[in-house]
């Protein structure tokens, strides 16, 4: 089973985030499940949300704790590295890559410029889905404007599928 971790903050879309990586896993023949985990809900409260894909039925209902892959939608949290397992990715929306522990891979962009300038605000979300997809192989790209496309109204899907497209050829 493969587990991921989604870090973020209230507002900035850390749920739906992994809720489309879980269509897209979906769509790519995958078992999936997403969920989200908070406490106090307040625009800028840290939230994590959490994604798994496995070939066979997921039966596991519970918090990720050590994540496979870790994707962090805000740079100024922290705690990712600690969770993340030996071995893992974490990819970061930043303009400069933290000093990752020894055995973590880091993959970090500038997500926020690049859904600046698709969507018109530095909504990051969807955009890094692109940037996974690529440096994992997890999911396709293609499965991704799928589950993009069922997700939200097609004009806003339409500019994150330019986002997430760009964000995949940064990588």
């Amino acid at each position: 089973m493969i587990e991921i971790t989604v870090y973020g903050r209230g507002g900035q879309g850390c749920v739906t985030c992994a809720e489309v990586l879980a269509i897209a896993g979906f769509k790519d023949g995958k078992k999936a499940q997403a969920f989200p985990a908070f406490g106090v809900e307040r625009t800028g409260a840290p939230i994590r949300a959490f994604c798994r894909f496995d070939d066979k039925p997921i039966r596991l209902h519970q918090h990720v704790y050590s994540p496979d892959y870790a994707i962090v939608l805000d740079d100024t949290l922290s705690g990712y590295f600690d969770d993340v397992k030996k071995g893992g990715t974490v990819l970061i929306a930043t303009k400069s890559a933290p000093k990752p522990p020894e055995g973590v891979r880091v993959v970090a962009l500038d997500a926020y410029e690049v859904a600046r300038k698709a969507i018109g605000r530095p909504i990051v979300n969807v955009a890094v889905l692109g940037a996974f997809a690529k440096a994992t192989g997890l999911v396709t790209k293609e499965a991704l404007e799928k589950a993009i496309l069922e997700r939200f109204p097609k004009e806003l899907a339409e500019k994150n599928i330019v986002a997430m497209r760009n964000c995949y050829s940064m990588v």
